[in-house]
This record gives structure tokens, C-alpha cells and sequence, in this order.
């Protein structure tokens, strides 16, 4: 298991004590804010591997701290983990860029496994073996560098979305059910709605980034009543 280092910004000082000990339990170096100012801060300067966010922080709110870190870093991962458990805050917070979506109250064993689960998609690993460069359309992707490029020029994607395109990419031609998506990007052998439907706003930027026309897609294309399929 990869030794990360983690930060959790979580106003609930005990909340925040809980999960501090049990991802140093882990191995982990965590350092602990409570409001969104110090998160952007420590953000900066400490540059952790993993960010646990809680939403409803004092000052800055949680989404306007995603936002303003997914302005300038696309790849740290960031988990949500918020009392807000209705549709539309998962949706809004998968758009703003994050890769997971936690919803109090928790079990810290749950969260500690979706924790593993993103870290283990943070760093290269069988997505990333098969070598070789990869063309979809107008750009070269690179499984093993990990790096997407438009005419040399490279393309920022977050790593879900980087894995994402490397999970369709090992199964070019045919067609990828969002359940395979779901347990080879995300870790989740088991599906739900909510997950199933993250997996289509994920696609729509992937899309938006590798594609001429999203609206049209042309390489990455949906197969009705099943998932998605990269064309040959």
C-alpha cells in the first residue's frame, strides 16, 4: 500500500482526531485544518498525494476550495466527505473535479477503503503496464508516462480521469459496461445509482478533453443500454 500524505480539512475536531489516527494507523503523514482558508494554504505549501474535504467549512465553503485547487492542480486527488447527501451535491461536486464522494455519517473501515482505493489509482499501476503510445483521434496517449498530448502540447487530466481513458483504451473496440468501469477506475466492486451516473459525468470530460466535438463524439461513443466503447 502506498505511505501518502494526507490532508483532512474537517471543522468537527472530533471527526477530524478519528480519522487523523486511524490514516496514521495506516501509515500515513496527516495534517488536520478546519477551515477552507487553511486548507487552501496548506494545500500550497505542504502538497499533499490526497485530500479529505469536508463541504460546510467556516469562511471558505468546501466546493469553492475544489475549485480553486482544481484551478491550478488537476491532479491531487480530492474525496468529499460531507453531510450533504443529495443528488444534485454529489453531481455538483463530481464536477467540480472530485474524485470521491463520501456521505456522513461514515464507517471509518468504508472510508479508509475508498481512501486505499483512490491512492492506489494515484500512482501507476496495471492500468499503466500495457507500453506503448496510444492514439485516440488527435491525441497520443501515454499509458506508461501517464500523460495525454494534443500536436506535443500536453493535455491536463486529472488521474480518474487519466485511468478512465486508459481502462477504455485496454479494451478498445468493445464495449465497456459503466459496472466494469466502475470496479476497474473506481475500485467498487458492487454498483449503485449514484456511482453509475458519476461514471457518465466523468466521460463527458474526458470527452470534452480528447474530443473535436464532445457534443458529437466520435472516439469515445456510447452503446445504448450498456456503457462506452473507444473505437478502433
Amino acid at each position: 500500500m502506498k505511505v501518502s500524505r494526507i490532508l483532512v480539512v474537517e471543522d468537527n475536531p472530533t471527526l477530524a482526531l478519528a480519522l487523523r489516527q486511524s490514516l496514521e494507523s495506516d501509515g500515513h503523514t496527516v495534517a488536520v485544518v478546519h477551515d477552507g482558508q487553511a486548507a487552501l494554504e496548506h494545500a500550497m505549501g505542504w502538497e499533499p498525494e490526497l485530500i479529505v474535504l469536508d463541504l460546510m467549512l467556516p469562511g471558505v465553503d468546501g466546493l469553492t476550495v475544489l475549485r480553486r485547487l482544481r484551478e491550478r492542480d488537476q491532479a491531487t486527488p480530492v474525496l468529499i466527505l460531507s453531510a450533504r447527501g443529495e443528488d444534485v451535491d454529489k453531481v455538483q461536486g463530481f464536477r467540480f473535479g472530485a474524485d470521491d464522494y463520501v456521505v456522513k455519517p461514515v464507517g471509518l473501515i468504508e472510508l479508509l477503503l475508498r481512501i486505499r482505493a483512490i491512492l492506489r489509482r494515484a500512482v501507476p499501476d496495471a492500468l499503466a503496464r500495457p507500453g506503448g503510445h496510444h492514439r485516440v483521434g488527435e491525441v497520443m496517449v501515454d499509458l506508461a508516462a501517464r500523460t495525454v498530448t494534443r500536436e506535443g502540447a500536453e493535455l491536463e487530466m486529472a488521474p480518474l480521469e487519466f485511468d478512465l481513458l486508459a481502462c477504455l483504451i485496454r479494451h478498445r473496440g468493445r464495449a465497456v459496461s459503466r459496472e466494469t468501469l466502475l470496479a476497474e477506475v473506481w475500485g467498487f466492486p458492487e454498483p449503485d445509482r449514484i456511482r453509475t451516473r458519476t461514471i457518465d459525468t466523468h466521460i463527458a470530460t474526458v470527452r470534452a478533453k480528447v474530443e473535436p466535438d464532445p457534443s458529437r463524439p466520435r472516439w469515445i461513443v456510447t452503446v445504448r443500454k450498456i456503457g462506452y466503447r473507444l473505437e478502433p
